[in-house]
């Protein structure tokens, strides 16, 4: 039989936009060389991979990533790992989607909505009848394939991705008030006081910032919005309240269409601060973590270098190179090294007599000896210096490294350097 558009599955016919311009300042030093997505998660794998990952997994084949702050480091990630993946002679395509005055003489995306507009030529030629909005910054796993089918069945103009969470939560979102069929009667920013469910009134349906349209409502949605003079060309602040407003609006429950373990939670995470980003790493060395990075049926894609297996030497009394609950990706070497409840990305190297507990080590990190770190973020290349001490003694952290609302100490190369001048 031969396959029309019409019989093929849902998310063949869909494209996936992922914005991920976003700087992400709440993460500090974090993003001062990398965009928010860019920013390594979970031992190997970088935060916009879950997107990504998802989309792939879903069945979608046609995405495009549209990006604009300090890009450089993302895009040499899409290239490395994600270029190989979606195979043009077959139809599919992953494009790079930098602001680059497009229209106009606006050197940048003027919102989020803008950076689809900019690019409706490059959707057009994918000849696609959906299209799913999605953030690149978050860290969750999701078959867009529930959503989207739910979105054609509804007849709805936007169906949006909404997380339930209790209503005390609720004020740190855009927040939606549905009605018993899903429908949403009301959008409301960051609310001092959300709305209850229909079924429970201490929970609230928040934003995910995922939104599905059919292609042709959402290009002349577009269109009519880029000659508003009034707009500020975003989503969450111009379209969808207008759309809320026709009561054309429906919600989708992320508990339907998350994909996670029998009797886990619906995993969901914005890691946009330290103290989130330290969090959700290390929640990842539980003995079972509700985040499964194991699971071979919806495998988390990236970009892996070629690294030799980890390993531990050294077994002396005070000098034993060893982990306990923690994750150790490959590459590492642990001499000599206690390592505790904590995540060590690609080729981390410590040195004798030193301890990380519950430490975030981003890649390529060199440990000296008799160094002690404890509730600690270690950007990439920093090299900590012989007999360090940070976690023990807050007020003496703080002189030189950024420490968080929570207590923990972020370090990077350039606090060592300014540290190492101060002291010399």
């Amino acid at each position: 039989m031969t396959t029309t558009p019409q019989n093929r599955r849902l998310t063949q016919r869909t494209m996936a936009f992922v914005l991920a311009g976003g700087r992400g300042s709440r993460l500090r030093e974090l993003t001062d060389k990398r965009v928010k997505p860019a920013v390594y998660f979970g031992g190997k794998a970088r935060i916009i991979d879950f997107a990504l990952s998802n989309a792939l997994n879903s069945g979608i084949r046609k995405i495009g990533v549209a990006t604009q702050y300090k890009a450089h480091s993302l895009i040499r990630h899409i290239q490395r790992g994600w270029n190989n993946v979606l195979r043009a002679e077959r139809g599919e395509f992953l494009d790079i989607m930098p602001a680059s005055q497009r229209m106009g003489e606006e050197n940048w995306y003027r919102g989020t909505a803008d950076a689809v507009t900019q690019n409706i030529d490059i959707i057009d030629s994918y000849e696609v009848d959906y299209i799913i909005i999605l953030a690149g910054d978050h860290i969750y796993k999701m078959d867009y394939e529930v959503m989207i089918r739910e979105h054609c069945d509804s007849g709805a103009d936007v169906t949006i991705g909404c997380l339930t969470v209790p209503r005390e939560e609720a004020s740190a979102f855009g927040v939606m008030a549905v009605d018993a069929e899903g429908r949403i009667t009301d959008f409301l920013e960051k609310p001092k006081n959300p709305p209850g469910t229909p079924e429970d009134p201490d929970k609230a349906l928040a934003s995910m910032g995922i939104y599905v349209f059919a292609w042709p409502y959402l290009r002349e949605l577009l269109l009519k919005d880029a000659e508003d003079a009034s707009s500020s060309h975003d989503f969450g602040n111009d379209l969808i309240p207008r759309i809320v407003a026709a009561g054309k609006a429906r919600a989708h429950r992320f508990d339907i269409s998350c994909v996670r373990d029998p009797g886990a939670p619906a995993y969901w995470k914005d890691v946009g601060t330290v103290d989130a980003f330290w969090q959700a790493n290390i929640d990842l060395t539980n003995f079972i973590p509700d985040l499964n990075l194991w699971d071979r049926d919806w495998p988390i894609w990236t970009y892996a270098e070629m690294t030799p297996p980890a390993k531990f030497i050294h077994d002396e009394d005070g000098r034993r190179g060893s982990a306990v609950s923690s994750m150790v990706s490959g590459g590492c070497i642990i001499s000599g090294t206690e390592v505790r409840n904590s995540l060590l990305f690609t080729q981390v190297h410590t040195n004798s007599y030193a301890v990380l507990d519950h430490a975030v080590v981003l890649p390529y990190v060199t440990v000296a000896r008799h160094a002690r770190l404890r509730r600690v973020v270690i950007d990439r290349g920093v090299t900590i210096p012989e007999g360090l001490i940070v976690g023990e003694d807050p007020e003496e952290d703080a002189k030189w490294f950024r420490v968080s609302e929570k207590g923990v100490t972020l370090i990077t190369q350039d606090m060592l350097d300014r540290r190492a001048a101060a002291l010399s």
